[in-house]
């Protein structure tokens, strides 16, 4: 591997890395909050008990993102300095924002909640993890709006003295339509790992009697999560699917390995050579919502582009666009399919079979395979885009880079993420393992001093 293929792949690390945290943390925030709010409506125990396990989930989740995080955002200073240089007025405000957000907002209110239990009125104190859920959303809205900007340029100009990109409004940035496409897809996938991991949770302690009322709930709680954002990642995907044909059609074409323009394209559940299980005409509804449209080959693309931007393969890698794209799929809907079984056996208080329970412990690799299958078909099929129609891959690295150096960070970085992954899963296995907490007389002691 050359000095370029081993950023890249150094990248993709530190990045699939840091997203397996950033959708957690998104969930996990909102199902705190949703707790907490049937805590103070009902006044039922358990669900403050959930709660505080369900925020401990998250702090040891947003802990190890903020530190990935903070990795993440050096790799344009590491590797890629070129492209830092070149679209640093653009990427600058959406990172700086992002920071503040994360950092001081999220941070901030998220120690008030945990250290504000008896110390501050329960709707002061409900209000601090709700400002932490709204905090998350708006922090991924505004990096979505970055990524988006490589996937469609917009709201930028050429600096004529400096030959660098400025960036013309933050609005029309943000407001980019592959970000408002992507943003309601992405946190339909957050959603769907979070509800994953509670269900696990709450499966895994269910094999136990104690608590089985409180887990039972956090199960089932974890399977709407699970079921419905399954149910809305398809939806928004569909859309995204739609708005990706329009601004990358290579991307589409690359997804089904299309290579001849086609009419009434069909969409591959499976192929190998000499063998394909086809539906008709499927890739033009998700192309263009229209069983007979033409979706655009990837010969007639690649001479497009060779005319507007010059000779050279503008052709992504066709196996990793054309598998990661069915996978992600498949496993999402298989998470979302267990989801609905679960609830269904588990409907009027009925208790879920043993090997329901079994399996359940494993359902967040599915989502969280998903995820990362996504962002990986997003961002090579986008390849050999940087920022797409602008500069490409080679043009972003840092100047001066040996293979060397870059493998030498690579094996750091992956050794450090192997021991933060360790410590992550043993801490979520403790919080998981520990007792609930003792039950608090609620009717008797309207403001508890509640304690971990």
């Amino acid at each position: 591997m050359d000095v370029l293929d081993l950023t890249r792949l150094q990248f993709a690390v530190v990045t699939l890395y840091h997203y397996l945290f950033v959708p957690l943390s998104i969930s996990l925030s909102a199902a705190t909050a949703g707790l907490q709010i049937a805590w103070m409506r009902t006044g039922d125990d358990k669900y403050r008990q959930l709660t505080m396990l369900v925020g401990k989930l998250l702090i040891v989740t947003f802990a190890v993102g903020v530190v990935t995080g903070l990795v993440q955002e050096f790799q344009f200073g590491l590797a890629w300095s070129e492209f830092a240089r070149f679209y640093g007025d653009v990427f600058g405000p959406t990172l700086a924002i992002e920071g503040m957000l994360a950092f001081f907002l999220e941070a901030t209110f998220l120690a008030l909640w945990y250290f504000g239990w008896d110390r501050l009125s329960r709707r002061v104190h409900l209000a601090t993890i709700v400002v932490v859920a709204v905090g998350t959303l708006l922090s991924a809205f505004i990096i979505l709006a970055a990524n988006s900007f490589m996937q469609h340029p917009v709201a930028y100009e050429l600096d004529p003295a400096t030959g660098r990109a400025r960036l013309t409004s933050f609005s029309e940035l943000l407001l980019n339509k592959v970000n408002l496409a992507a943003f309601p897809h992405t946190m339909a996938g957050a959603v769907m790992v979070g509800g994953a991991l509670l269900l696990a949770v709450g499966a895994w302690r269910l094999r136990d009697a104690a608590d089985g009322a409180a887990f039972a709930t956090l199960a089932r709680v974890g399977a709407w999560m699970t079921a419905a954002g399954g149910a809305l990642t398809a939806l928004t995907g569909d859309h995204l699917g739609k708005v990706i044909t329009q601004v990358q059609p290579m991307k589409m074409a690359a997804a089904e390995a299309l290579y001849a323009t086609t009419t009434g394209a069909p969409f591959s559940i499976f192929a190998v050579p000499g063998f394909s299980i086809e539906v008709p005409r499927l890739l033009s509804i998700l192309a263009y919502g229209s069983p007979d449209a033409t979706v655009a080959g990837m010969d007639d693309l690649q001479a497009q582009y060779s005319a507007a931007y010059g000779p050279g393969s503008y052709v992504p890698m066709i196996p990793v666009a054309f598998w990661t794209f069915r996978l992600m799929i498949g496993a999402g809907m298989l998470a979302m399919g267990f989801a609905l079984l679960y609830l269904w056996r588990t409907r009027r208080g009925r208790r879920p079979a043993a090997w329901m329970l079994r399996v359940a412990i494993l359902l967040p690799l599915l989502p969280a395979a998903a995820n990362s299958l996504g962002w990986i078909f997003t961002e090579t099929a986008r390849q050999p885009w940087i920022a797409f129609g602008l500069s490409k891959v080679a043009d972003g690295i840092s100047p001066g880079l040996t293979a060397g150096e870059v493998l030498a960070s690579l094996l750091a970085f992956t050794a450090v993420y192997g021991v933060l992954a360790v410590v992550w899963l043993r801490l979520v296995r403790h919080l998981a393992r520990k007792p609930l907490s003792a039950p608090v007389p609620v009717a008797a002691d309207p403001e508890p001093a509640l304690s971990y």
